[in-house]
């Protein structure tokens, strides 16, 4: 049986990476998306969310819940790659080629120093720069970012922002900068590695529990966030999904 490469889901095109695709992904410039379970329940909802999807270059099957409902509603088996997974290797990267330039988008001053500091600690980065990015409501566009980013030329940006603001800010930096580079959209995934949420384990993310993590560290906000991603279970229901190997 050919493995499946990629799937066609809301005129989005999931790529079925594994394991050891990631020195190829990551050598790759582009615009790669890691969409949760509650972003994805937002598609048909949200337009310009869906539209930055559409322009990604990689999007990774990152929702547990969306890899279970594939298989479970359509019989379409493909292999769960976390943003959790992602930087891990990322990092190990980083450590190995430590000249790379690299600008961390963040949400808030404290976000920035944990994350700066870990990738200084962890990676044993020389070239680093950081931007805290405001509040972003119906304009993206952010003159001061991009200026910022000409001038540095990074090799690879991480925004680290929520799901449904980092997609639609990645699409206006991949059209708007300069040098060609590599965005990685992988929201709050840094912070199970600098603390700042609960940490959780390869294992944890493997047997899709990190979710569960995040609820036990943070009922509040994440009970009522993944009770939305329910509506997730109709799109898939619903929709026709078009596969290629």
């Amino acid at each position: 049986m050919n493995k499946i490469k990629k799937i066609k889901f809301k005129k989005i095109f999931f790529s079925n990476f594994y394991e050891k695709d990631f020195l190829k992904i990551i050598n790759t410039n582009g615009f790669f998306v890691f969409p949760s379970g509650p972003g994805l329940a937002t598609l048909n909802d949200n337009e310009t969310y869906r539209k930055s999807l559409q322009n990604a270059d990689l999007v990774f099957f990152d929702s547990g819940y969306f890899v279970f409902l594939l298989k479970f509603l359509k019989n379409i088996n493909v292999e769960k790659f976390s943003g959790y997974f992602f930087l891990k290797n990322f990092f190990k990267f980083l450590k190995k080629n430590r000249y790379k330039k690299v600008f961390s988008i963040d949400p808030s001053l404290k976000s920035s120093y944990l994350n700066k500091s870990f990738l200084k600690k962890k990676c044993n980065l020389i070239k680093l720069e950081s931007y805290v990015a405001p509040i972003y409501k119906k304009n993206f566009y952010d003159k001061k970012l991009i200026n910022q980013l000409d001038k540095f030329k990074p090799d690879y940006i991480l925004i680290n922002l929520a799901g449904g603001v980092q997609e639609i800010l990645g699409n206006i930096i991949k059209k708007k900068i300069k040098k060609k580079t590599t965005i990685i959209c992988t929201g709050a995934a840094i912070a199970f590695f600098t603390g700042e949420q609960a940490k959780i384990n390869e294992t944890l993310d493997k047997m899709y529990l990190g979710w569960f993590v995040r609820i036990i560290y943070n009922p509040l906000v994440f009970v009522p966030r993944y009770f939305k991603a329910i509506k997730l279970f109709w799109l898939v229901f619903q929709s026709k999904i078009k596969l290629s190997d």
